[in-house]
């Protein structure tokens, strides 16, 4: 008999009493359904962080006061963008691993905790200017450790705490949370930085501080756990790999010695081939050591490999896409329909709000569709859904109407919503119960890798595209309006990614550039046009357009590619749902209780039991 099955100990009937009131046992029919509303919070909680910053960087930037068209501060920006990316990337596989080791609810509780008291420092930045940019990319990337503690074990929590007929169902729910908070947090930072910049972490305070609680209170082990060792040698190797290679591209987006881009920049070599090198080494340390931190041997389920191929290159299609649309909406279509640059994140935020109405329509469907029919041909019809969306958003004109705009970021919304679960079902339902914590970090670290890649893909083509035509078209517009060759010509051969932050961040850049000097001997005319709503918007609007057919391309490629990926089936042609996947047959394995609660006595003895065993026993709620 289970403390879970009764709500009682060998302590006696008091305690068990207590218990009962305080928490429900893991063998009782609601328990599921406490863990995936715990984890979908924690998910929506770790994606509203990373898009709500996203959105709110104009107002951040003016409350630290620094200037984000200046090019000593284009690497602050990039590294507020990209470093709690970066850094989840890296962590989610050591701290799934971990918490196969050491339970991985007690991780993931540790995670919601770091990632409330990180919130509340991030609101305190005494600082102004760099040491404010720092403080904030410093307590970012402390921010991040919490996060990929949620993310790397509240897939495994899900997994280990329904049977396989509703799996589907719990992980899209899941999935979908996460993938739609990184879409709400673009609606809910533009409402909240227009009041005060600071409340863009204040609004995670309450949130995590309930669900710190109740996850304490609530959650509990009912996974295998796998005494072991930390693979120091591996995490070592794979954080420096990842983190150089990650790193190189950030800093490749940057302009370097006259040239556009920084592709030619030692550091940024050594980064990109250091990178490489070591992530290989990190490979041959795994296929040595007996406990591996990235257990290599999950890929030869073709299943398991194909999934993951599909999440890469699915991370790399939809990655740039929040970025190139807000470009598009704050820096050209907002501004030209009459919209104050003050006002475009707010508005940016609600005009995509197709795309996550999107996610959140398909994403359950699909959980419990491919429960029933099996989830290879949902993953695969959602990645050609996304690239028939990429194609018409290729062929749609800069100054666009927004009816036909958002039909087709819905239908992008659609087709991630279609293949979130069952992508993330083929990859968990294809390993043992043992090495759920670890395959849920390997596919959360290439999610994270794949965002960070497309940002830095995404933005090199965007400058590639904007460095062909833009020179001449901003020549060619500012002497139209009076101002000198010279100058003109000065302000046209600046690098294209000054421009192209300016349109990200909703800003005129044309005031800024030109300066007083040059604007005072204009007309007034000609100065009101140039610093109004209308005249930057109209001058970028085409080689804007030029940078997202490339862009988009490159999208549809990838999208079809991980299709493609997407069908591969194990070596015996099971589908993720099927029985086979249910590890009911594993031997039983000591699990060590949790500790004792404040509100009864369990936890105090061991429970020995299989994963598959506990399973059995409620499988018919």
């Amino acid at each position: 008999m289970t403390t879970g099955q009764h709500g009682r100990t060998p302590g006696g009937a008091a305690a068990g009493h207590r218990e009962r009131r305080t928490w429900i046992g893991v063998d009782h029919p609601r328990y599921k359904w406490v863990a995936l509303t715990n984890t979908t919070l924690g998910m929506l909680l770790a994606t509203i962080n990373s898009s709500i910053v996203l959105i709110s960087l104009p107002g951040i930037f003016t409350g630290i006061r620094l200037d984000p068209l200046q090019p000593a501060n284009v690497s602050y920006l990039l590294w507020i963008l990209m470093g709690y990316m970066l850094v989840t990337a890296v962590l989610v596989v050591a701290l799934g691993r971990l918490g196969d080791m050491l339970g991985r609810v007690r991780i993931y509780n540790a995670g919601f905790l770091i990632f409330t008291l990180t919130s509340v420092i991030l609101s305190l930045d005494p600082f102004h200017g760099a040491g404010g940019a720092l403080w904030l990319i410093g307590w970012r990337i402390a921010q991040a450790v919490g996060g990929s503690m949620l993310m790397a074990n509240s897939a495994a929590i899900l997994t280990d705490a329904f049977p396989a007929r509703q799996r589907g169902m719990a992980l899209g729910v899941n999935m979908v949370a996460g993938i739609a908070g990184s879409f709400i947090g673009l609606v809910l930072g533009g409402f909240l930085v227009t009041w005060n910049w600071r409340s863009v972490f204040w609004v995670n305070v309450p949130i995590g501080l309930a669900g710190t609680v109740w996850a304490y209170r609530s959650l509990r082990e009912t996974g295998v756990r796998t005494p072991g060792r930390m693979d120091w040698w591996g995490n070592i190797t794979f954080a420096a790999g990842l983190t150089a290679l990650l790193a190189g591209i950030t800093y490749g987006i940057q302009p370097y010695g006259g040239h556009t881009m920084g592709w030619t920049n030692p550091w940024v070599l050594a980064g990109l081939i250091g990178g490489a090198v070591m992530l290989a080494v990190f490979c041959l340390v795994e296929l040595k050591v007996p406990e591996p931190m990235f257990p290599l041997r999950l890929f030869r389920d073709a299943a398991f490999a194909g999934g993951n191929a599909a999440t890469l290159l699915g991370a790399i299609a939809r990655g740039g896409l929040q970025f190139m649309l807000i470009i598009w909406l704050q820096g050209i279509w907002l501004p030209l329909h009459g919209y104050d640059y003050a006002d475009t994140p707010l508005w940016a935020g609600i005009y995509m709000l197709p795309l996550t109405i999107g996610f959140l329509l398909a994403g359950p469907v699909a959980g419990v569709l491919s429960d029933k029919f099996g989830a290879h041909l949902f993953a695969a019809a959602g990645f050609v859904v996304m690239a028939v969306s990429f194609a018409g958003l290729l062929v749609l004109p800069g100054d666009f109407s927004y009816g036909i705009f958002a039909a087709l970021i819905l239908l992008n919304g659609l087709g991630g919503g279609l293949f979130a679960a069952p992508n993330t079902a083929i990859i968990m339902s294809s390993v043992p119960a043992d090495a759920r914590g670890a395959a849920s970090g390997m596919r959360a670290t290439f999610q994270n890798a794949g965002m960070v890649l497309s940002m830095g893909v995404f933005f090199s083509l965007m400058v590639a595209g904007l460095s062909g035509t833009l020179p001449h078209t901003l020549t060619s517009g500012l002497t139209a309006q009076g101002v000198p060759a010279g100058a003109a010509h000065t302000v046209a051969v600046l690098p294209p990614v000054g421009v192209l932050f300016a349109a990200f961040l909703g800003y005129n850049p044309i005031q800024h550039l030109l300066g007083p000097t040059i604007l005072a001997p204009l007309s007034p005319s000609a100065q009101a046009h140039l610093t109004g709503r209308e005249f930057f918007p109209h001058l970028v609007a085409q080689p804007f357009h030029d940078g997202l057919v490339v862009v988009f391309s490159l999208a549809i490629a990838m999208s079809l590619a991980a299709a493609a990926a997407s069908l591969v089936r194990g070596r015996d042609g099971r589908t993720p749902t099927a029985p086979a996947a249910e590890p009911s047959a594993r031997p039983a394995v000591a699990v060590r209780a949790p500790a004792p609660h404040p509100g009864g006595a369990c936890g105090r003895a061991d429970v020995r039991r299989g994963d598959g065993d506990r399973r059995q026993q409620h499988n018919g709620t």
